[in-house]
């Protein structure tokens, strides 16, 4: 009788477990659309299951049916850390490639009308002027395309400018959900330790959302993880730890203050008040062999730049320099390129319009013992050495009102071209001189530079101001050649590592060209790049995700096991009644 009721047990073990079952697979299938969720799996076991007994035929055990051993998630951790490293890796390119494709708009190089054409009016306009320096209507045409030429440049720059303000703002609310998920699969861990802390339950559906969690800081940041045997996911951001058992570290920002721009650091790593900042991303040496391209931030970081670039930020670089710091910001290297083109143009044209020398080719007649001191208008004291830089009053070409000193096309807002200096010559007679005033790359208002440039008002107002003869009354038809033939002069580089001159037409080229290179090769790497993911996940799918087919099947394997139980219980039944009625 005792063996009899016993496998009652086994029956009764059978329904509960594959009740269970069941329930587990409704769980799944009514979570087929969830996003994040994780299916379960049942694993069986033995409720008890023992060996007795010598016997001569054959050994003998003993058990009381089967329980619910585990119900699982059906995770593969390499697929896991593959898919939030190549995620990081394709948001990095990604947001690479969405910033070269800015500047193409900007550029209006895809469609539209494009900024060459500015340039092309105004290379058209001194073909004009070169025919004929006197027409008015020429003038006219020179001092139109000018304007429009200035006003199409500023306007390329200031939405270049816009655009790094809008990758700040990203940037920024990037850390701040960077933080958002540190906090929250800190408050999970705690969470899931103290619902497995007694070893019979899982959180499942708190795992399913720290999980979701890493996978979205996987495309913020390069991350390294790790769960402890308690449940706890340990989390590192950029090689620096994150989340730990007992706390989680929060990213701030500290600003700077001419451009506005943040930089993320570390605040337990960090002295704010000292000025002494830990950085999170390093974008020093960031490439594909260092295996640190990885991370939208960075990206981000990489391709806003640290300020506002002009043809200051790239004069003077080696190409080492160049390609290690100006050439990674591609919003800061176009700007650098686009300013230096302009600088380049503007002040050739404006050295053939009202052309310099220097002080001591003027000397022998003014008779002047250098260096003298003299006063401009304003009466600031100006010192005149033998190197400063002069108007060249002898080969000067004078606009219609035939005044020195003549008027320049392109005007900067911090500075006249000239200042008129007054200075005693060696006689104690006065002279004057017309001392150029020179750009001061620690005020850019006084420099060439597109922010701060302007056609000058004198000949907007009247056009005939553009100096186009000479000081007898001849037509400077040399000079006005001598401007048309700068777009086909090789006087530029466009970059420290790109050393051959090219004309001005060709500079433009090259600079659309270098955008377009790097835009494809942005375009082809992130494509790619999604491609891995999307294989990545599809194969991370196959093992998480819930198959409608798969599950019918358990879902009638378990109703036809539960059924066999509830068969079986009958019999054994029946077979009790049988024996207690027969005594």
């Amino acid at each position: 009788m005792a063996n009899g009721f016993g496998s009652l047990y086994v029956g009764s073990s059978g329904l509960r477990a594959q009740q269970n079952a069941l329930n587990v697979v409704a769980n799944n299938l009514s979570n087929i659309d969830t996003t994040g969720y994780v299916r379960q799996q049942v694993i069986f076991e033995d409720t008890d299951y023992n060996y007795f007994g010598n016997a001569a035929v054959s050994d003998q055990y003993s058990g009381l049916g089967v329980s619910i051993g585990d119900v699982i998630h059906t995770r593969d951790q390499f697929l896991d850390k593959s898919y939030r490293l190549e995620s990081g890796r394709c948001a990095f390119y990604k947001a690479q490639y969405e910033a070269v494709s800015e500047v193409e708009t900007l550029l209006q190089e895809t469609g539209g009308e494009s900024f060459a054409s500015a340039v092309d009016d105004l290379y058209k306009a001194f073909a004009e002027f070169a025919k004929d320096p006197s027409d008015t209507v020429n003038l006219n045409l020179v001092s139109q395309k000018a304007s429009l030429f200035i006003s199409r440049a500023q306007g390329v720059y200031d939405g270049l400018k816009a655009y790094q303000t809008n990758l700040n703002t990203k940037l920024n609310n990037d850390v701040t959900r960077i933080n958002e998920i540190g906090k929250s699969i800190y408050d999970l861990n705690l969470q899931i330790q103290k619902i497995e802390a007694g070893g019979t339950e899982t959180a499942m559906t708190l795992r399913d959302e720290r999980d979701a969690l890493l996978d979205e800081l996987g495309s913020l940041a390069k991350i390294t993880y790790s769960e402890s045997f308690d449940g706890i996911m340990k989390v590192k951001l950029e090689g620096t730890d994150f989340v730990l058992e007992s706390t989680h570290y929060d990213l701030a920002t500290y600003t700077d203050m001419a451009t506005g721009f943040v930089v993320p650091y570390w605040t337990q790593l960090s002295e704010p008040t000292s000025g002494d900042y830990y950085e999170v991303f390093d974008t020093s040496h960031v490439e594909a062999l260092n295996n640190n391209d990885v991370g939208e931030v960075k990206s981000l970081l990489l391709a806003r730049g640290t300020g506002y670039a002009s043809y200051r930020d790239m004069v003077n670089l080696n190409s080492d320099q160049y390609e290690k710091g100006l050439s990674n910001s591609v919003m800061m290297n176009t700007e650098a390129e686009l300013d230096l083109m302009i600088h380049s143009l503007v002040t050739a044209i404006n050295d053939l319009l009202a052309p310099n020398t220097t002080f001591s080719a003027t000397d022998a007649s003014s008779n002047v013992t250098l260096p003298v001191t003299g006063r401009d208008e304003e009466g600031k004291e100006v010192v005149i050495k033998a190197n400063t830089k002069v108007l060249d009053e002898a080969n000067a070409i004078l606009g219609e009102d035939g005044e020195l000193p003549p008027h320049e096309l392109f005007s900067r807002t911090g500075a006249e071209r000239y200042s008129r200096v007054a200075y005693t010559d060696d006689n104690g007679e006065t002279q004057y001189a017309y001392v150029y005033n020179e750009e001061n790359w620690d005020d850019p208002a006084t420099c060439y530079s597109i922010s701060a440039l302007s056609v000058n008002k004198d000949v907007v107002e009247d056009s005939s101001y553009i100096p186009h003869k000479k000081q007898n009354g001849d037509i400077a038809y040399d000079m006005a050649e001598d401007i048309y033939n700068l777009w086909e002069d090789k006087n530029y580089t466009l970059n420290p590592t790109d050393k051959t001159p090219c004309s001005y037409s060709e500079f433009y080229t090259k600079l659309v060209g270098d955008l377009a290179s790097m835009g494809s090769v942005y375009r082809t790497t992130s494509q790619s790049l999604e491609g891995t993911v999307e294989t990545i996940e599809s194969n991370r799918q196959a093992v998480i995700g819930v198959s409608s087919d798969e599950e019918l099947t358990n879902l009638i394997k378990y109703q036809n096991a539960y059924n066999a139980s509830s068969r079986y219980i009958n019999v054994v039944s029946q077979m009790i009644d049988y024996l207690l009625s027969s005594l």
